[in-house]
């Protein structure tokens, strides 16, 4: 005979499975933040050989896509089903991002590699003022370290060695603002849908936007001589950064995988000054030591499972409230 597993029982596997969620979506988002920190510095790199903002966003997001569309294909084709609403969602997530990564790189040609991402990296304060909006409280501990990375970037963009572009800082700061809206909508989806389904469908719609602005406003690539070895770094880049992304948003949220996520920041800074020769001051120094610190106090935030939210402005992403049994992910071939 079976025996129901007790209160105490069920709230300690219960604690087990979360205390492991938290654990794979750390080493997620901070993978991510390591993809996506080595992208900018190639991507500055691309600028500089000669490809346009727009370029460089439609060719890295479209061969990205198209590398995670063969690896769906030949892998995981189970993970193409997704609900309606969901594949809504994706496809918002995609254009929001894809005109994001547009407005960032226009900003990147005008700025130097860590500056502009190191504007970029206010992406936490808008994930936290979307939260707000959408009715989630946020902890005490988790405001700390948004007040230790404010005043850090604070530092690092305001004691430069040369005055920062305002036009391209305001292009930065609206990417960091459309990135952050983009991660709390895929946070929606992924209470029910796998990582991979959602990475692949949002990636889809971003290559779909960035290449129509590009087939419309630009459609030129430099001289044949010039090298592609950046734009295919980014791709790669790109292809592991967005599914590592996604699993540390399903454990994590859409706010601690933000601020794990300024660890990208660390790691463009220090290849600018290496392979870039770009230099920071003692001051900004001190503002990457609170960033660093920020990222460190992750391990003693507060962690709460994510569960679907049934109020807020982006409850009409939840998933039918009636799910069938034998989606094609839960299949075991």
């Amino acid at each position: 005979m079976k025996f129901a597993p007790s209160c105490g029982e069920a709230g300690e596997k219960s604690s087990i499975v979360d205390s492991k969620g938290k654990k794979k979506g750390i080493r997620a988002a901070a993978a991510s933040a390591v993809f996506l920190g080595l992208a900018p510095v190639f991507g500055k790199q691309a600028l500089l050989l000669g490809f346009s903002p727009l370029a460089v966003v439609a060719l890295r997001t479209s061969i990205a896509a198209f590398l995670f569309f063969v690896a769906m294909v030949i892998f995981k084709r189970q993970f193409f089903y997704i609900y309606p609403v969901g594949l809504v969602g994706c496809i918002l997530a995609g254009f929001l991002n894809g005109i994001g990564s547009i407005l960032y790189y226009y900003g990147f040609s005008q700025l130097d590699a860590s500056i502009g991402h190191l504007l970029y990296s206010f992406y936490p304060l808008f994930v936290a003022f979307w939260l707000l909006l959408d009715r989630q409280p946020i902890k005490k501990l988790t405001i700390c370290r948004l007040v230790l990375a404010a005043a850090g970037i604070v530092l690092l963009v305001s004691a430069g060695h040369k005055p920062v572009n305002l036009a391209g800082a305001a292009m930065m700061l609206g990417s960091a603002a459309l990135y952050g809206l983009h991660l709390l909508v895929n946070q929606r989806v992924l209470y029910e849908v796998p990582a991979p389904t959602v990475t692949f469908y949002t990636l889809s719609a971003m290559a779909g936007t960035v290449m129509v602005a590009y087939l419309l406003f630009d459609l030129h690539l430099p001289l044949n001589t010039t090298p592609w070895w950046p734009i295919l770094g980014m791709a790669f880049f790109t292809f592991f950064s967005r599914l590592t992304l996604f699993m540390g948003v399903k454990h994590l949220g859409g706010l601690q995988t933000a601020l794990l996520g300024l660890g990208e920041l660390l790691v463009t800074v220090l290849l600018a000054q290496i392979w870039l020769g770009e230099r920071l001051s003692v001051v900004q120094w001190v503002g990457a030591s609170l960033l660093g610190i920020s990222l460190f106090l992750v391990g003693f935030d507060h962690y709460t499972s994510q569960k679907r939210h049934a109020t807020g402005w982006l409850a009409w992403l939840n998933a039918p409230r009636i799910q069938p049994t034998d989606l094609p992910w839960q299949s075991p071939n």
